[in-house]
């Protein structure tokens, strides 16, 4: 009975800090953009479309898809079931590891980087790699 107790809480213990990683990694996405909107040499450049990427109705879907991603992997994290949860975890977590270091080294290519982007994109390069290490130490739930 104990062992069964210890199980399900250990299980509850990673699911939520699974879903808390995707809540965080979105967080500091909110951030970035939101100091990236305060910086008077970024949102001009926005405003008049002249930075290093051309923002249209193309990149704003992918940039929604890729944000909407953090708020389902968090609810997903908590109501699939434990060996999906697992999977679509290391799944996601490898894929947005990938998609935020590629844009961090973009930053650098095109010597776009602010100190600001680099500490947001390096926070949220921190929880998708918490995000793949959890996903991947995590016991398998029906064994």
């Amino acid at each position: 009975m104990n062992t069964n107790k210890e199980t399900t809480r250990n299980l509850l213990d990673v699911r939520i800090i699974l879903a808390a990683l995707w809540i965080f990694g979105m967080l500091c996405s909110l951030n970035g953009d939101t100091y990236r909107l305060s910086d008077p040499i970024s949102l001009k450049a926005l405003l008049a479309n002249t930075g290093t990427l051309e923002v249209g109705n193309g990149l704003l879907l992918v940039m929604s898809v890729i944000f909407a991603g953090y708020i389902f992997m968090g609810g997903l994290t908590l109501m699939l079931k434990p060996a999906a949860s697992r999977l679509l975890n290391r799944i996601a977590g490898t894929f947005y590891g990938f998609v935020i270091l590629g844009f961090w080294i973009l930053g650098f290519v095109l010597g776009s980087q602010t100190g600001y982007s680099i500490v947001w994109s390096t926070a949220q390069l921190v929880f998708a790699s918490l995000v793949i290490w959890y996903s991947w130490k995590w016991r398998n739930p029906e064994a």
